[in-house]
């Protein structure tokens, strides 16, 4: 008999709905708009989206991504996005199950999804996401002092809390601190801003979720990805600039599940 995995079905169909509200954020942050106010609506001819139409991942499909009124298609990426945040809403379950891991993690990667679409749109990263993103970093790291290695022994212990507050703070002064000098020492070799304020503060967040040495590792991780893809587009495109963001994002994940045995590697002088 197959079992059904109620919980997962959940929090695929939650992730999808989490992945609609991360569309409205990707579209409308950088244009510095409401969130919250007017209802999702056609950019064409402004009709309001009904409720009907606008079911995660369902409506797209029926509509055939496009509007029921005027036919304006819609972005291939409000689908994916709505996809992408379900599975993984999904993937982090299955790998942290309902632990307490689960609902810090899947928060900051929802910042990592909106940062990485908004960066290669836009070249930039919204202030709501890192910065915002690295305040929940800290708020989380306070309350769960296991994401920093600590444990509290006894209920409520304050100072275990603090000092997981502590390694927070050590953690985003660590990442947005070596970017923020790579960026100095960048401009000063190219004679012009070598890295955005947005990648600074993103990596400050990452280090706020996962310390300073993880923070590190990112630092170290996002460049091998970012220059293949700068190497690929200044052949393409003849542009030297490329959105870094996304690949913070990408050395974050890999620190996050396999950083330790990576940092253990690299102690052991590579040797397997």
């Amino acid at each position: 008999m197959v079992s059904i995995d109620v919980i997962g079905i959940f929090l695929f169909i939650f992730g999808a709905m989490v992945g609609s509200f991360l569309n409205v954020c990707i579209v409308r942050m950088p244009l510095e708009q409401s969130i919250v106010v007017p209802r999702s609506h056609c950019f064409k001819c402004q009709k309001m989206i009904p409720w009907f139409d606008n079911i995660p991942l369902i409506s797209y499909w029926i509509l055939g991504g496009q509007c029921r009124y005027c036919k304006e298609k819609f972005s291939i990426i409000y689908f994916l996005v709505e996809l992408l945040t379900a599975v993984v809403f999904y993937l982090m379950y299955v790998y942290f199950g309902l632990s307490k891991f689960y609902l810090p993690y899947v928060f900051m990667m929802s910042c990592f999804i909106v940062a990485t679409f908004v960066d290669f749109a836009h070249r930039i990263i919204p202030d709501e996401i890192s910065v915002g993103g690295m305040i929940f970093g800290l708020i989380f790291s306070f309350f769960i002092p296991e994401m920093h290695g600590l444990q509290a022994i006894a209920g409520f212990d304050w100072l275990i809390h603090l000092k997981s507050l502590g390694w927070s703070l050590v953690g985003v002064l660590a990442g947005g601190g070596s970017i923020y000098l790579m960026g100095l020492l960048g401009d000063m070799l190219f004679k012009k801003e070598s890295m955005g304020g947005g990648d600074v503060k993103l990596l400050a967040m990452v280090g706020a979720f996962l310390g300073w040495k993880l923070a590190i590792l990112t630092f170290f991780l996002a460049p091998l990805f970012g220059a293949v893809y700068g190497l690929v587009e200044k052949i393409r495109t003849k542009d030297s600039t490329i959105a870094y963001g996304p690949f913070i994002v990408l050395g974050a994940i890999i620190s996050l599940f396999f950083g330790p045995p990576i940092i253990v590697w690299i102690l052991n002088g590579y040797r397997l």
